[in-house]
C-alpha cells in the first residue's frame, strides 16, 4: 500500500479518536463503592428564583481537569449541558480537578475538608460550594463572581449566578485537588 497523505491521516486521526472515546468512557464510569444519589436532588431543593442558569451548548467531551481552580472551572464549562454526572455531583467536582473516588459523597467531602467558610463570604474561583439538601448533600465549584457550576442545574451540568440557586447553602472550602 502506497503511503499517501490520506493513508497517513487515517492512521493518525483514527487512533486519536479511539483514545478520546476511551478516556471519555472512563470519565463517566461509576465510582467504585459510592452510593448512587438517585434520590439526591428534588425540585423542592432548587430555588430558581434566586439565580439564573444556563445549560446550553455542546462542548468538547474532554475537560481540563488539570488540578487547578481554572482547570476545574474549564472542565465544567466543557461539560455544560451534560447529564452524565446527574446524581454524581461529588464525582463531577473531583473529575473537574483531575481525580476521582476521593470522597463518597458531598456530605463526606464537606465533613472532611477544611477550613470551612460559613460566614457568607464570596467563594473564590474554583472553591467547593456545598448545600445540605439530601442525605448525600450537594457540591459544586464557585465561579469567583458569586455564582456556581454544578450538576442538577436544570437537570444538567450548568451555571447559576448565585450560590443560593439550591436551598440550604452550607458554605465553601478552598479550591484544591480533593484528597483525604
Amino acid at each position: 500500500m502506497a503511503l499517501t497523505t490520506e493513508n497517513l491521516l487515517s492512521r493518525i486521526v483514527k487512533p486519536a479518536a479511539v483514545a478520546a472515546l476511551a478516556v471519555s468512557a472512563l470519565a463517566i464510569a461509576p465510582v467504585a463503592g459510592a452510593t448512587p444519589q438517585a434520590s439526591g436532588i428534588t425540585a423542592a431543593d432548587i430555588n430558581p428564583a434566586a439565580a439564573t442558569f444556563t445549560t446550553e451548548g455542546e462542548f468538547s467531551v474532554q475537560g481540563a481537569g488539570d488540578g487547578t481552580p481554572a482547570g476545574a472551572i474549564q472542565w465544567f464549562k466543557n461539560h455544560m449541558g451534560s447529564t452524565a454526572w446527574q446524581h454524581y455531583c461529588e464525582k463531577a467536582v473531583e473529575n473537574a480537578y483531575g481525580t476521582t473516588a476521593v470522597w463518597g459523597s458531598a456530605n463526606a467531602h464537606w465533613n472532611g475538608a477544611s477550613p470551612k467558610h460559613t460566614d457568607g463570604s464570596r467563594p473564590p474561583a474554583g472553591a467547593f460550594v456545598y448545600w445540605n439538601i439530601s442525605q448525600w448533600g450537594h457540591v459544586g465549584i464557585a465561579d469567583g463572581n458569586g455564582g456556581i457550576y454544578a450538576t442538577s442545574i436544570g437537570g444538567k451540568i450548568g451555571h447559576a449566578s448565585s450560590v443560593n440557586y439550591f436551598n440550604n447553602y452550607r458554605g465553601w472550602t478552598p479550591a484544591a485537588r480533593p484528597h483525604q
